[in-house]
């Protein structure tokens, strides 16, 4: 099942056990949480539930219009492009599908899971609701396979670089389009 939610709640505690404790990312984390400063009023968050109601994948939706991850963090993925700024264009960042319930997951298969694609999907839906044509991501390449095996419309938005040792890339995402 899925839901979308406009306040962060459960989605900190979720993000810190995938990013924090199962990935080894180097984040500000207090209590548990992992919030930052692009956690907001204008952020929508697509979160989904397993069975039992336990939240197993979530999703972050910035409008590009406001500050965003890959404007203030990230810029050089986009190869000295110019950066979205468009009430047309939404980030999808913190994108986390990984079922801890499930005997079969590891941080390494969530970007093929069921999953993974459900919630992509409804994040799209969730960010076309908001007007999005199109989303723009910071992702690990390996994410290119998912978008192409699931008939998502997507392409680099500039070539990809090694960051902090993981090697990215910007990706633009049609909205609608699969």
């Amino acid at each position: 099942m899925l839901y979308v939610f406009t306040q962060p709640g459960q989605v900190a505690a979720r993000r810190h056990k995938v990013f924090v404790e199962n990935l080894g990312w180097d984040l500000h984390a207090p209590d548990g949480l992992e919030p930052d400063q692009f956690d907001g009023p204008d952020t929508v968050y697509v979160v989904a539930r397993d069975d039992v109601g336990e939240v197993c994948g979530c999703a972050r939706l910035l409008p590009t219009t406001h500050l965003y991850l890959l404007s203030e963090v990230f810029p050089q993925l986009l190869n000295d492009a110019v950066l979205p700024n468009s009430p047309e264009i939404w980030e999808l960042s913190r994108f986390a599908a990984l079922d801890f319930n499930s005997l079969n997951q590891s941080p390494l298969r969530q970007m093929s899971s069921d999953i993974a694609i459900d919630l992509l999907q409804a994040a799209m839906d969730c960010a076309s609701k908001h007007g999005a044509k199109r989303l723009i991501t910071v992702s690990p390449l390996g994410i290119e396979r998912l978008l192409r095996n699931a008939g998502f419309k997507a392409h680099r938005a500039g070539p990809p670089m090694r960051v902090d040792g993981h090697l990215l890339f910007a990706s633009l995402i049609e909205v609608g389009e699969q």
